[in-house]
Order: C-alpha cells, then structure tokens, then sequence
C-alpha cells in the first residue's frame, strides 16, 4: 500500500526541472499554469521508458512489444475512469484535448440528434472551443446557440439561465471553471435543471481537473471533457468522459482504423465504445504520461495542493489592493487560483513583455474568450495562473515587479 506524500513546496519544485532557470536574466517565475502546467520528472521519465522498451502499436500486433504497450495503454484508460468517477472505462474516449472533446461530441451527438428549432445554451464566460463547435453543428442542423449572460462579478447569472431553460433546450454546454476568471460554476445544479427539461450536458473540465475533486457521476452530466497538459502531463492528450448509453447510440466522428469491426465495400460496421471513437493510431507516449501525471498528483493528499493555491489567491487579493488603477476581473466567491486583471492606463500586452523582462510568464490577452472580454468592456487582462509548485514569495516579488511595470508605463 502506497503512503500518501507529504505536501512541501520546496520539495516539490524539485520535481520540476523548467522551474530552475533564467529569464532575461531574471529567475523564472512561471504563472501562466491556465495555459499549461509544468511536467515533474515523473511523467518524462515515463515517457522515455515507454519509447525505449516498449515503443509499439497498440491493440494490433501479435508480439510481446505490442501486448505490452497496450496493457499500458489500457491501464491509464481505467486510472482516468477512477480520476473522474466513471463508471468503467468504456466510458472514456481518447481524444487530443477539450476542444477536440467538444468538437467530437457536437459532431456525433449534435449533428445526428438536433432540428431546426433546437437550442444549445452556452454560458458568457466559455472558451471559445466550447462556443465555436455549437455554432458550426448550429448551421449544419438549424439550431440555435443562445448565450447566458454574465454577472458583474464574472459568475454565470443563474436566474437568467433558469428562465432560459425550456422544451427547446437540447444542450447545455458550460465549463466547470472559467478559464479566463478562475469562476467555479455550480455545474451540479445546472446540469440538474437540464436534465429537468429534456437537455444532455456537455462540462469543459480543463480548468477544473487541475483545481478540484471531480466525480461525473456525482455530477450526473452527459459528457465531460479534459485536457492532459493542464493536469502536468503532457500536450496532444485527453480524454472525453460519456455517458454509455449515449455513446453507444451515436454515429462516430472520424472514420479509419481500430473504430471498425468489420469494412467491405457493401458497408461498414464500427466497433464497440470506446473504440468506436478513436480512429487512427493514437498517442500512447502521451498516455503513458498522463497516467503517470495522474499517478504524481495522486500522491498527495488534494486538499493540500488546494489549500496552498487558495493561499497564492490570497495573497495576490491581498496586495493588489495596494496597486493603484488595478481592476480584478472575475470576483466570483468561489475560484480557482487566478488572478486575471487590468491596470488603468495600461494595455494588458505592455505589461506582460514588462513582466516577461522581469521573470514572470504570464498571459496576456482575451484568453480565447472574446464574448466574456466583450462583456466586461476590456481588450483582455493580464492574467496570473497560480499552481500548487509556485511560493506565497513568487508572489510577493510579482506585486513588486507589477508596480515597477506600471510606473514604466505611465
């Protein structure tokens, strides 16, 4: 039985080497963790193994090698189902990432089950990948996308949604986290009130996966969708949790090997979920080191990792207050730890290469949230992302370099 590590964050930098380096000659402090997380030791490691002793196709090969690749394989298929709270890993599909998640099931859910006079409700706050591919299947199909509104402090205004709701509703597509703001959304409830009308239920958990503890079937929603890069592992991978019966009653999107089980030229018929949705040969390398990201954050006790973000969040609320002209985007009582601002008199992009020359990776921009920017009346915010390997120090010496900045600017 493995013993539960013991949350230090000096030992856990250790852990990730890009952390140990220079910026302009400046150390780095990377706060960009929304983007992209950093990878611990433990998923390259994982990587390279993979590529130098059992590099193999999967689910094909009648050989050692390719037993073993998709033994590997598939075990991360079962971790992530437990990761999520699946109820077996049929359940989980292979996919690039969240948008490719969202694409997939607006594609083979959207495009085979809406109708002209349909309605996909998506909230203010969504990343662009979960507004584009609901217009796209919106014109294929003659459905409508109709928005949720916002609240002053960055919050999906739940009044407005629940008087949105109707027998049109067909799909509620939201994220669990705002990418852009740090909001947690009360999914939960939402995906309820749903329910309640007839809709199925599509969460962008990307940013909530890193942040909180999350159990679909707790959740009760349809489809949810991660992103392997946001969780510490690596880019290129993800996985789309759905709901059996619904996968199972959906065309698949993309047409090629191992989504088959038999192909003539009179027909095809396709293979059982998951596979029916994963066409092609996938990416193992990436999910070998998904599940040795997952094995990594499960180390520790997650309440830890949560409470020292929460503390980062703190801090940053604490000194922007002695920041002149600073304006906190997105004060939603429940966040994760992001800090997403403007500074009177400044322009979110001066800031962040003001930032870049003092060691700090921050983001900078509309956060691919155009809708959301348009509502608070801002081009984009300069954005801080805190992870459980950043220092109450890193941010203390942040506020200090933000002021220098601003007073550069002005």
């Amino acid at each position: 039985m493995s013993t539960q590590r013991i949350f230090d964050v000096a030992s856990v930098r250790q852990d990730f080497p890009i952390l140990h380096q220079s910026v302009h000659g400046k150390p780095l402090v990377y706060f960009d963790n929304a983007a992209t997380a950093q990878k611990p030791m433990a998923v390259l490691a994982a990587m390279q193994a993979y590529y130098e002793s059992i590099n193999s196709n999967v689910h094909r090969g009648a050989h050692t090698l390719s037993d073993t690749a998709t033994a590997a394989f598939e075990n991360v298929r079962q971790q992530v189902a437990r990761f999520l709270g699946a109820r077996e890993a049929a359940e989980i599909i292979w996919v690039r990432g969240t948008t490719e998640a969202i694409n997939l099931v607006a594609q083979s859910y959207g495009r085979s089950q809406l109708k002209p006079g349909d309605e996909i409700l998506v909230s203010q706050l969504e990343h662009h990948s979960n507004i584009v591919p609901w217009q796209m299947v919106a014109a294929q199909t003659g459905a409508s996308v109709i928005p949720i509104p916002v609240n002053a402090q960055g919050e999906i205004d739940q009044t407005a949604y629940a008087g949105l709701l109707s027998p049109r509703t067909r799909i509620l597509a939201v994220n669990h986290v705002s990418n852009a703001l740090g909001t947690i959304n009360p999914v939960k409830a939402m995906i309820a009130q749903a329910k309640a009308v007839g809709a199925i239920t599509v969460i962008d958990g990307a940013q909530a996966t890193p942040h909180v503890t999350v159990d679909v079937q707790d959740l009760d929603c349809d489809f949810y969708a991660f992103s392997g890069h946001k969780v510490y592992g690596p880019t290129g991978i993800g996985a789309l949790y759905g709901r059996r019966a619904i996968l199972e009653a959906i065309p698949p999107w993309q047409g090629g090997g191992e989504m088959i089980e038999r192909v003539s030229f009179e027909g095809t018929t396709f293979n059982h979920i998951p596979h029916k949705f994963e066409a092609g040969t996938p990416a193992i390398a990436e999910v070998i080191g998904l599940g040795a990201a997952l094995d990594y954050l499960q180390a520790f006790n997650t309440t830890d990792l949560h409470r020292h973000e929460q503390a980062l969040l703190r801090r940053a609320v604490e000194l922007s207050e002695g920041i002149e002209g600073f304006q906190a985007i997105g004060t939603a009582a429940n966040k994760v730890s992001v800090c997403s601002f403007v500074v009177e008199g400044t322009h979110p992009s001066d800031l962040g290469t003001l930032l870049d020359h003092q060691g700090f990776a921050v983001r900078t921009g509309h956060h691919c949230t155009q809708p959301l920017m348009a509502r608070f009346g801002v081009p984009g915010t300069v954005r801080a992302s805190f992870s459980f390997y950043n220092t109450l120090e890193e941010v203390d010496r942040f506020f200090v370099a933000l002021d220098k900045c601003i007073r550069m600017c002005r």
